[in-house]
């Protein structure tokens, strides 16, 4: 008597999804048969499919990169939410370490510097010598264990959760946009024959992309506003620091990460991948113009 009544309530009730058991649904899949809401349907040549069938390679419907999880940005959720940020993080130390066997030969050669004279009589070198290789390579040096102590803990504290939250291919395009948005802006307002290096226009950047996906989550932003502004504080308050590099990739990592987090679903990839573009187009406007005034 008793599985009879279950049986004629259920018959009565609407399906609900697999996958979200609170969502009512009047669709199934064509394949296994199971009730799916919208948001796990797969198109398919015939009617809709559900993500698992999808992902089985049923040999129709969309490919099973459509039905993975997604980040807030768009990006792949991945078992290693950190990876990107521990290679970068690895780079950074084992080219310190090249530093300190090799000296100041190797550093000098890859820093970031516009036009200098290292030796009496030796050549003019720097960026506005065609070295451009130097706005990217300046992002991978330190001048010392505090700097290098200081900005690995700050990539690892910033970079890793920002890296989970967009995506690894985001991320990095993130990190080397902001990175070389510093270099420029340094490059452009520093005396010609001031050297700089360091992670920190990076850095800078994922400073300010995290604030904005902050915002965009509305969470309390009050901790990394402050970490920021301690941050700005000791750009300004001490001396020997590049704070063209930090205020460059401060600008370009706000500008970037409010179009990572902020996209529409719709153009998302294009949105996002389109404002690294564009920024890179000013890193390189910028470049040519102050090359153009030192030679």
């Amino acid at each position: 008597m008793d599985h009879a009544a279950d049986r004629t309530h259920d018959a009565r009730s609407v399906p609900v999804c697999y996958r979200h058991p609170d969502r009512e649904t009047g669709v199934h899949c064509t394949r296994c048969e199971r009730p799916i809401c919208p948001e796990c349907m797969v198109s398919a040549s015939v009617g809709f499919q559900c993500p698992e069938c999808v992902r089985a390679g049923s040999g129709t419907g969309h490919s099973p990169a459509a039905s993975r999880p997604r980040t807030v940005a768009g990006g792949s959720v991945t078992v290693d939410p950190r990876l990107v940020t521990k290679i970068l993080i690895g780079i950074n130390l084992a080219l310190y370490l090249v530093q300190m066997a090799v000296g100041d030969s190797f550093t000098d050669r890859f820093d970031l510097v516009a036009r200098v004279q290292f030796a009496p009589f030796g050549a003019l070198e720097g960026v506005a010598e065609g070295q451009y290789y130097r706005l990217l390579t300046s992002m991978f040096l330190h001048g010392g264990y505090v700097h290098i102590l200081f900005n690995m803990l700050s990539l690892w504290w910033i970079g890793g959760p920002l890296e989970a939250a967009l995506g690894r291919a985001r991320y990095l395009a993130l990190y080397f946009v902001s990175g070389l948005a510093g270099s420029a802006l340094s490059y452009l307002i520093a005396a010609p024959n001031q050297p700089s290096l360091g992670a920190s226009g990076a850095i800078f950047g994922l400073f300010g992309a995290t604030a904005v996906l902050m915002r965009r989550l509305n969470y309390d932003m009050r901790p990394v506003i402050a970490l920021l502004v301690i941050n700005l504080i000791i750009t300004f308050g001490w001396g020997g620091i590049a704070w063209q590099a930090h205020i460059g990739g401060l600008i370009a990592g706000v500008v970037t990460g409010y179009a990572m987090v902020h996209a529409p679903r719709e153009r998302r990839s294009l949105i996002q991948y389109g404002t690294c573009a564009l920024v890179l187009a000013v890193v390189v406007v910028l470049v040519l113009v102050r090359t153009a005034q030192l030679t």
